[in-house]
């Protein structure tokens, strides 16, 4: 098994990895809209999902991943209201991709976070 860190302040405090590889899979923990060189958070929702998503594209790549290898995701969206405001971002990344996917509208640890974005990869 191996461990990846994004270098998160967030991954020491609250004791997870980034991802966690083991064998075929990568495990992508959920990532918010943080601009992780900056430690800055944008305020609309389409940008916060294409910071998680160049986290994640790093963190793939970083594991022996690519998007591509993506099968599974969820996103955790902090109001119904702002659905309609991420859904170009998500197909402009995954729509060829096309993994099984859920939403969920539910609260997150930040006021700033609108959006959290989990996958796992498969290379078989």
């Amino acid at each position: 098994m191996r461990r990846i860190s994004s270098g998160s302040p967030f991954e020491a405090t609250m004791g997870y990895s980034r991802a966690v590889v083991k064998g075929g899979w990568c495990f992508v923990s959920g990532v918010t809209g943080y601009d992780y060189a900056t430690m800055t958070m944008p305020e609309d929702i389409a940008a916060q999902g294409r910071n998680c998503f160049a986290t994640i594209a790093r963190v793939l790549e970083e594991a022996g991943f690519t998007m591509a290898d993506i099968v599974r995701v969820q996103y955790t969206v902090t109001d119904a209201a702002l659905v309609e405001a991420l859904v170009p971002v998500l197909g402009d990344v995954l729509g060829e991709i096309r993994p099984a996917a859920t939403m969920v509208i539910a609260g997150l640890i930040r006021p700033e976070m609108l959006v959290e974005i989990e996958v796992t990869a498969f290379k078989g």
